[in-house]
């Protein structure tokens, strides 16, 4: 191999297939020499690549306090680089004389084979580190073997931390076992893997290959555990419920549906979670909460997926103002946690948390946006043909509520940038909710948008089992009218609603929603691993 050949990538003009067959090859070679990578169970890993350097840097702070670097004021370059050379070998013979043995394990992402010494760039969970690789070191075999491997492999490295006159941390690499043989080919290291669809259909090669997406991931878990955190300092429950069920309620979505062989029946998978955890507050849990995924059969877009996280969280004895206070809260203590400010920055817009949520009606905000008092209308037909003035189309059964809530996503929704809960919904689009006792038209709901976005749906849940009974008969007349979301009767629920269910707030987060605003994250599919993707035919 000619000296100072960069081995960072392999030579793109090679047919992919051929360098597959050479990884092949090399590793039947291991395999014949009972050297199979396969064939190893465990590595201890000591340390990851952050602390590593973390390490290093507090070693290094105390064993060379009080030293300063040497003037080269008036030396002439060679002179300078003497001095300095000097100075390094001098720090390095301290740090040297106490140093800090590693082992760390990862993939290689770059390798620099230089005769008698190279270098490469091993990759773990927390990022990269520099490993000097020297021939007397580890011996001529075992540099023999490193000279032959490929970008991809994983390795493990034992050795000890030093600092390269470049100033870069680095590990000197005294022992060093193959792993993981990679047979396949990544992406070309400075283009990185930039195609979408490949990321959304690979996303072992987005994670390997993008470091903001891994980061993105690795916030989504951070994220979902400090609300956690925030709930269990509320005394809050966490449960289970059931993901196949025979009636999809608790929301407006159409169901996927699947055959139970065991039970031969046909069931559907779950629209919400809100039924069954409104059970268990009849049950006596009087804070409960889940975080799970939910289905609905519907399109795909920048902030949908048929298949998503869900969390909704219900508690007994309060209201909807109540899970106003939660959600100001929580919103508020995961920016200041996670993003470490309550200013939050998304496409290059400022949300700022750490000011009061804005309140306003659904018909406050089509007056301020549309110009339209709906307080003002009474019947139907007024509002229909107010609909008609605004070319707004409509359904013939659809009522005023119906046509406020047209108006309010074509004027309000794309204003609302700043945190804004609207609230006191109409009646007849919120079939689970508690009427306003000031007005019966209303309902105690309210839903949060953030960046023109639905970012939860909340409720003073509806207690009454005789007025529950009367909109469920509503939504199956929907239903019979055409209404493919409307929800249908739940006996069993309103059994639990008969045996009483005590004044309770309620609400839904969409979590995938709530990771792209915190993580600046365009679209929907950016923030799920595995998003739902159309098959490729074969």
């Amino acid at each position: 191999m000619a000296k100072n050949e960069n081995k960072n990538a392999e030579p793109q003009t090679v047919d992919l297939n051929q360098q597959r067959k050479v990884r092949r090859e090399k590793l039947a070679n291991l395999q014949a020499e009972g050297r199979d990578p396969f064939q190893i169970t465990k590595y201890d890993q000591t340390h990851h690549t952050d602390e590593c350097k973390t390490l290093y840097q507090a070693h290094e702070d105390e064993l060379l306090a009080g030293r300063t670097v040497p003037s080269t004021e008036g030396l002439d370059e060679a002179e300078a680089r003497m001095v300095m050379n000097n100075d390094y070998n001098e720090r390095r013979a301290i740090m040297d004389a106490q140093p800090i043995h590693v082992s760390i394990a990862g993939r290689m992402m770059f390798k620099r084979v230089m005769g008698k010494a190279s270098f490469c760039n091993i990759q773990d969970l927390k990022g990269k580190i520099q490993v000097y690789v020297a021939r007397d070191a580890i011996g001529e075999d075992a540099y023999a073997d490193f000279k032959k491997s490929d970008i991809g492999d994983i390795y493990g490295i034992k050795g000890f931390l030093f600092r390269t006159k470049t100033g870069e941390v680095s590990v000197h690499a005294e022992e060093l076992t193959l792993l993981t043989k990679s047979l396949q080919v990544l992406p070309e290291k400075f283009h990185g893997l930039q195609d979408t669809d490949t990321r959304y259909r690979q996303r072992y090669v987005d994670l390997i290959m993008n470091e903001d997406s891994k980061n993105v991931f690795i916030k989504r878990s951070q994220i979902i555990k400090e609300i956690r955190n925030f709930l269990a300092g509320r005394d809050f429950i966490e449960v289970e419920t059931p993901t196949l069920v025979s009636n999809a309620g608790g929301a407006a979505a159409r169901p996927f549906e699947t055959h139970y062989n065991a039970l031969d029946e046909d069931v559907k998978l779950r629209i919400s979670l809100e039924l069954y955890l409104k059970r268990l507050i009849v049950g006596g849990l009087e804070r409960v909460y889940e975080i799970g995924r939910v289905y609905r059969n519907e399109g795909v877009d920048t902030r949908h997926n048929p298949e998503f996280t869900l969390m909704e969280l219900y508690q007994a004895y309060t209201d909807y103002y109540g899970m106003m206070e939660l959600t100001e809260s929580m919103f508020r203590y995961l920016a200041e946690t996670v993003c470490g400010s309550s200013v939050v920055s998304y496409n290059g817009i400022a949300i700022d948390f750490g000011k009061p949520f804005r309140r306003l009606t659904m018909n406050e905000a089509i007056k301020e946006y549309a110009g339209v008092d709906f307080d003002a209308v009474t019947t139907d037909e007024e509002a229909k043909a107010l609909a008609d003035q605004h070319h707004i189309e409509f359904e013939a059964r659809h009522t005023k509520g119906d046509i406020v809530n047209l108006f309010f996503e074509e004027y309000c929704e794309k204003n609302l940038i700043q945190p804004t809960f609207i609230m006191d919904h109409p009646l007849s689009i919120s079939p689970l909710t508690k009427k306003k006792p000031t007005d019966p038209e209303k309902v105690e709901r309210f839903e949060l948008f953030i960046n023109t976005w639905e970012m939860c749906n909340a409720y003073s849940e509806l207690n009454d089992p005789i007025d529950q009974r009367e909109r469920f008969a509503q939504q199956d007349r929907n239903a019979e009218a055409g209404d493919e979301e409307a929800q249908h009767t739940d006996e069993d629920f309103l059994n639990a609603l008969e045996i009483g269910m005590p004044p309770t707030g309620g609400i839904g987060y969409g979590i995938d929603r709530l990771v792209m605003l915190l993580t600046d994250s365009a679209a929907i599919r950016d923030v799920l691993l595995f998003p739902t993707m159309k098959s490729i035919d074969k």
